[in-house]
């Protein structure tokens, strides 16, 4: 199959956006982590339900401003949530 320039170019720009994707979702991962422990050194529990309806609905609604689907976005971060909290839970079991 012959190469297409503005296929090549518009998938280069898809990989650009994975590799920040990934950045930024390490990054966020290296700052819950900060708050896994410190919400164990308070004795708080691993999940936030208030905070995480919150972040829900103030996703959605950039979502909405973005023009993304606001299920996908409250999808996403509903997932991310998960594996945080799931962090958390091993960080007050002494698992991290």
């Amino acid at each position: 199959m012959q190469s297409d320039p503005e296929l090549d170019r518009l998938r280069g720009s898809i990989d650009n956006l994975d590799t920040a994707i990934i950045s930024l979702l390490a990054e966020r991962f290296k700052i819950t982590q900060q708050i896994g422990l410190l919400k164990r050194e308070r004795g708080l529990p691993p999940a936030d339900p208030e905070r995480e309806v919150e972040q829900i609905a103030r996703l959605r609604q950039l979502a909405i401003q973005s023009n993304l689907d606001p299920e996908f976005a409250e999808k996403l971060l509903t997932f991310i949530v998960a594996e945080v909290v799931r962090h958390h839970a091993a960080i007050q079991s002494g698992q991290s």
